[in-house]
């Protein structure tokens, strides 16, 4: 691949993937089509993300970060205006993948899993995991931490209620 036809397919715009994308979505001919679904997914595995043959995007989305670790199963579909960050994983279970609205921000590492909808003008937060509907113009975050134990150093004394009973 020339210089100039591997920057077209680099970085946040991605001009080549998504006008084979679109391409790919309009062709009939099946040889083409496995053609094009080849090169997708090289270029897709080469930027270290994957957006399944099916997955429907009514427009195209903005990646700020690119494709850095972004799954999109073959289920999704997309809305317009969405910004998607690093790390994201909108997957399937069962079939069933997210349906996104208009105008969303999905923040670096959220998961969308299953057959959820996700409204208009929705914002989800850094490492949320949202696997249940979310109306219009909702903020979602992750929930906050929770200490679940503690290890004691050996010479520090325990406290009592560390102690088993």
């Amino acid at each position: 691949m020339t210089s100039w036809l591997r920057s077209l397919s680099k970085g946040d715009s991605l001009f080549l993937f998504w006008k084979l994308f679109r391409l790919r979505g309009g062709t009939k001919q099946p040889l083409f089509r496995q053609a094009l679904t080849f090169f997708l997914n090289r270029m897709a595995h080469r930027h270290g993300g994957y957006i399944g043959n099916g997955a429907v995007f009514r427009d195209v989305p903005t990646l700020p970060h690119g494709l850095h670790g972004v799954f999109i199963s073959r289920y999704a579909k997309i809305g317009r205006d969405c910004w998607i960050y690093q790390n994201v994983t909108i997957g399937e279970v069962n079939r069933t993948a997210p349906e996104i609205g208009d105008g969303c921000l999905i923040g670096a590492g959220a998961v969308l899993v299953g057959g959820i909808k996700i409204g208009n003008d929705v914002k989800i937060g850094a490492g949320a995991v949202v696997c249940t509907d979310i109306p219009d113009g909702c903020t979602v975050v992750a929930q906050l931490p929770r200490i679940i134990g503690r290890e004691v150093p050996h010479d520090e004394p325990k406290s009592p209620s560390l102690e088993g009973d």
